[in-house]
């Protein structure tokens, strides 16, 4: 099965400390106006999911929405969270832990476009 989002090992690692010290979490990819298009952690009481948002899918057990109007843009990627040494976004959990979540992406092939297109 492919997933449109999902984690590498570094990325889990630094959600599950973020889980551990916060509770519930939520990520939510900026619209790109101060930072570009990054995966922001918030807790999940802090932050309201709108209508111009939609569930791409989960990552260590944390849901992660795009905006709608991102959809298009990246409807044939497979987004890959990933985490490195850095201070990143000042509206994410883990500002000024020395470690942020970074965007990767990688195109999907056409197999692939059609498992997503398949999945209710």
């Amino acid at each position: 099965m492919v997933k449109q989002v999902i984690a590498t090992q570094k990325a889990l690692e630094l959600i599950q400390k973020l889980k551990d010290e916060y509770g519930e979490l939520l990520f939510h990819l900026s619209g790109g106006c101060c930072d570009g298009s990054v995966p922001n952690c918030y807790q999940k009481k802090d932050f309201k999911v709108g209508a111009g948002d939609e569930l791409l899918g989960e990552i260590g057990g944390v849901s992660f929405y795009i905006p709608k109007s991102h959809l298009e843009y990246y409807k044939h990627s497979q987004l890959i969270i990933n985490a490195k040494e850095g201070y990143g976004s000042e509206y994410s959990l883990e500002y000024g832990s020395g470690e942020m979540f970074v965007l990767e992406s990688r195109l999907l092939n056409d197999e692939e476009i059609q498992a997503l297109q398949s999945v209710p």
